[in-house]
């Protein structure tokens, strides 16, 4: 007998402990407002609404799954952020979170800027109007083919990910005749309190040059040594899903000093400072995110006082909200298909979608909410794991929750806080059809990302 398989038990898909998740809420027909959407609301049939929308309408429209995204409370948002900064900063959006041309042009009427890290975000971004100098070009291996278009269209800055990419975008401005505005991403070597898969400035990851034994300082010297280029300043991100800014504090006050390194090294002080995003979101009634005046006022202050000990000018800082823009304004609205109750364990409830909409509950162990919303009801909560139809057992939306005992197939329920990446890294896993994204505002409902169908599928499969 192998000695390598055991018998799985009762308990193996990582039950809780009695006591370790939360008690349920006093009123699960409740609607938290940290969580959902700014429009978000029950009517008075006890329908949830969106933008003056009722789920039940949409689904009949739209079908399931599918996101829905409050297009006034995403522009409220930015504009909080760019409020938050002023015009002595720059706050560039963080594409990456979620893209479209809708989006993009939103960005634009609003004032921010935008960042990429693909040449798919870059002619994205462009196709919807966005100045190409007010775009900033991520990536830790950008192609050649994706830098020249970049370097072409005029983005505002590339930021320089390796010592290969310093020669590599420098030969490539130079044979078409301009030099590129660039920034060195440097890690810093704060340890983010966040999942390992999102912490990006400890050493031993993919992304930037490291501050330890010189590495950046000598980025920096290579660069300045190109006629290609343009060194303009230093980037730096932390990780994301992070609430706590003494990680940025410790960050900020290494970039400075590499900062006055280089004054004292080459004599100039480059102007400006970027400080990453990965600010926190709500994504339960437990998360405590700040508010963007408050990051503002932090960084600004953090930034200004290591700087004056350093005896610099306060630099140009720029941030990346992604998240904290799109996540809260939308949700994925789910059919309960089958529902199968394990008795002194919980209760599993599989929906129409799964991984292939959300793989952030598989890959980063994220927690969400998640709410019955085409009626209310008074009964007795149980505890749930919400699951998708996918040929997985970590196939997980929500890993625990409490609903109301109930609900039965055909009912609607929704996972609020879906804007961020979920859409971004959807999958055809089992060749299911990507959902469609739908823009609520003002009592009006438009697909922005349309669904998926069968024929795109077929298309794309040439054999």
């Amino acid at each position: 007998m192998s000695r390598s398989a055991h018998p799985a038990g009762p308990r193996h898909a990582d039950v809780l402990p009695e006591g370790h998740y939360s008690a349920p809420p006093t009123d699960l027909n409740a609607l938290d407002p940290k969580v959902w959407a700014h429009t978000v609301t029950r009517t008075d049939d006890g329908v949830v609404s969106v933008g003056g929308v009722e789920v039940t309408t949409l689904a009949e429209e739209f079908g399931t799954p599918a996101y829905f995204l409050d297009e006034s409370d995403f522009r409220a948002r930015a504009r909080a952020w760019r409020t938050a900064f002023g015009h002595d900063a720059d706050v560039f959006y963080a594409g990456k979170a979620f893209l479209s041309r809708a989006v993009v042009r939103w960005l634009h009427e609003e004032g921010l800027n935008l960042d990429v890290c693909s040449g798919g975000e870059l002619v994205t971004a462009l196709s919807a109007g966005m100045p190409a100098d007010r775009i900033a070009f991520h990536g830790n291996n950008k192609s050649a083919e994706e830098i020249t278009a970049a370097v072409r269209a005029g983005v505002g800055r590339i930021v320089l990910d390796s010592f290969q990419e310093i020669v590599r975008v420098a030969h490539i401005a130079q044979s078409l005749g301009t030099r590129q505005r660039v920034q060195i991403r440097v890690t810093v070597g704060v340890e983010a309190h966040t999942h390992e898969f999102i912490a990006t400035a400890h050493e031993d990851q993919k992304f930037g040059i490291a501050l330890a034994d010189g590495q950046a300082a000598e980025a920096v010297r290579r660069a300045l040594s190109l006629d290609g280029l343009e060194v303009v300043g230093i980037h730096s991100h932390i990780g994301s899903q992070i609430f706590d800014m003494a990680g940025f504090e410790v960050a900020a006050r290494r970039v400075v000093a590499l900062l006055a390194a280089v004054r004292d090294e080459h004599g100039i002080e480059l102007p400006e400072i970027d400080l990453g995003g990965g600010l926190g979101i709500a994504y339960t009634s437990d998360d405590d995110p700040r508010e963007p005046h408050e990051i503002a006022k932090a960084l600004s202050e953090i930034v200004t006082r290591e700087c004056e000990a350093a005896k610099l000018r306060t630099p140009r800082i720029s941030v990346e909200p992604g998240r904290a823009i799109v996540g809260p304004t939308a949700f994925t609205l789910y059919e309960v298909g089958t529902i199968k109750p394990l008795d002194g364990l919980r209760t599993y409830v599989s929906v129409d979608g799964g991984m292939s909409d959300n793989i952030r509950t598989a890959l980063y162990d994220a927690e969400y909410s998640v709410a019955l919303v085409s009626r209310t009801s008074d009964a007795e909560p149980m505890l749930v794991r919400v699951v998708g139809k996918h040929c997985e057992s970590g196939d997980i939306v929500v890993k625990d929750a409490f609903l109301p005992s109930d609900l039965a197939p055909g009912d609607l329920i929704a996972v609020p806080a879906t804007g961020a990446y979920c859409r971004s890294m959807a999958s055809n896993y089992n060749h299911a059809l990507r959902p469609p994204v739908v823009a609520v505002n003002d009592g009006e409902a438009r697909v922005i990302v349309r669904r998926e169908t069968e024929e795109d599928l077929l298309r794309l499969d040439v054999g």
